[in-house]
């Protein structure tokens, strides 16, 4: 997915954007990038980090730049941030979120004499250089990332780098969050709002949705008023988000110790099942897992563990055969918490399900009875239109999805998947037995959008839903 930091501050900014973004570094495994403005100007860093954590390649850049302005990232795809020279004088621009509609947006702005573009390596157009195209067609600033927030199909929130401050903008329908932090004589913006509280920093306020703030060392105004409508992810509070982080006031850590009473609740009531231990698959499981054996009152254990020294992230190579190796070579079994238990296992969600089947083999291979699969999320029926949560190409990646087609075949309406998504439907209850015997697990219950999305605790209405249900 990505995440950006940005500060604003009466001295030097360098070394709190080096943290600030390296707070990041679980967001995005690509590429990281600071651009700071000082006496000697603009001054950039951008590193490929997939094989390097983003503090030992930017350590030395930390220490030689020098400005009280910056902005900086993590990034999963494109090289950022980028220094434009403008009609609107010179900026930087860093920005996380997802263009669907990119060859319309490329054509309105080569009608418009912007003769050519820089391709990357994969031969994809830089959707940020993209994005400043599109605000340079306008007269200000303030209007060309307004621009882009109406023209933009997907998500686009962003920092913007100026001699004088920094604006920031969340995207039009808030999907990802934006934060200010306050000190006395700085102000921060951060994608993820723990990100500046061991930096001094305390809560300022959170963006509305299309809100556009300029941001100086002596205040925060507001440029573009808020819209009434949200739509923001709820996978940030089932995956993504660190557990240290709140969005829209709500803890993540907190919220997944929810969910996982809420799943507990409904075995209590519909299954019957009786496990030794409950079990989170690390990371991101195990706050379900506290959850569960929080309100069932079975004990909560650790019968594997993640080897972290130098597999952070299981997707962080190109290849999925090789991300999956990687995911099974992190795990490592405790023996003596496995053999003859009847384990209950809660991964945040189940995406193509290849490495929870492997954790699920080696399991049985270690000495386990039974296995019981509790995901912290609804099935996912439907690729995201508006994040770039996930590698998987096509909807098809998905297990679910893989079922549906086997049992439908590949021409399959909306009106059947949504069917699919019903908990109550008997397609639902069929697809879920028919993945519970692709992967071996002994059970197989979701957590239900409903219990979802009481768990995070804000209106529905204002969540986003679309991977699990398919409704924009």
């Amino acid at each position: 997915m990505g995440g950006i930091f940005g500060v604003a501050a009466k001295r030097s900014c360098t070394m709190e954007l080096f943290y600030g973004v390296d707070y990041h570094s679980h967001l995005g495994t690509r590429r990281g990038g600071m651009t700071v403005y000082g006496e000697q100007g603009f001054q950039r860093a951008i590193h490929n980090i997939e094989n390097s954590p983003f503090r030992t390649k930017f350590e030395q850049d930390a220490d030689e730049m020098e400005g009280n302005l910056g902005i900086g990232c993590i990034s999963d795809y494109e090289p950022q941030p980028l220094l434009v020279q403008s009609h609107l004088g010179s900026f930087a621009i860093t920005t996380v979120g997802k263009i669907n509609n990119m060859e319309e947006l490329l054509q309105s702005v080569y009608e418009n004499d912007h003769t050519h573009f820089q391709e990357m390596s994969n031969g994809q157009i830089n959707a940020t250089e993209l994005v400043a195209a599109l605000i340079c067609k306008k007269d200000t600033l303030i209007e060309g990332i307004r621009y882009v927030q109406q023209v933009v199909d997907g998500s686009m929130t962003l920092l913007l780098l100026t001699r004088e401050g920094i604006y920031a903008a969340r995207d039009r329908l808030g999907r990802t969050p934006l934060v200010i932090g306050k000190k006395k004589d700085a102000f921060c913006v951060s994608f993820e709002s723990f990100a500046y509280l061991n930096l001094g920093y305390e809560d300022y306020r959170e963006l509305g949705p299309a809100e556009i703030d300029f941001i100086t060392p002596d205040g925060v105004k507001m440029v573009g008023e808020p819209g009434k409508e949200m739509r923001i992810c709820s996978f940030l509070w089932v995956y993504y988000g660190y557990p240290t982080s709140s969005y829209e006031g709500v803890n993540v850590e907190e919220m997944r110790y929810h969910c996982g009473a809420m799943l507990a609740r409904r075995d209590r009531e519909e299954s019957g099942i009786s496990p030794d231990i409950v079990a989170g698959v690390p990371d991101s499981g195990t706050a379900h897992a506290v959850g569960y054996a929080n309100e069932s009152g079975i004990p909560f254990a650790r019968p594997f563990i993640k080897y972290t020294p130098t597999w952070p992230r299981s997707f962080m190579p190109t290849r999925q055969s090789q991300r999956n190796l990687i995911a099974r070579m992190k795990l490592i079994p405790v023996k003596a918490l496995i053999k003859n238990k009847k384990l209950l296992l809660i991964d945040d969600s189940i995406v193509r399900g290849t490495q929870l089947r492997e954790t699920t083999e080696f399991l049985y291979q270690s000495g386990a009875q039974e296995v019981h699969v509790r995901p912290a999320c609804p099935p996912l029926l439907f690729g995201c239109k508006y994040l770039n949560f996930s590698r998987s190409k096509s909807d098809m990646d998905l297990i679910a999805r893989q079922v549906v087609r086997e049992r439908e075949g590949d021409q399959v309406s909306r009106e059947v998947l949504y069917d699919y998504a019903n908990p109550c439907s008997r397609n639902y209850s069929e697809m879920l037995e028919a993945i519970r015997e692709k992967q071996n697990f002994t059970s197989l219950r979701y957590h239900r959008l409903d219990d979802l999305e009481k768990s995070i605790g804000i209106e529905p209405c204002r969540l986003c839903t679309y991977c699990f249900n398919g409704k924009e």
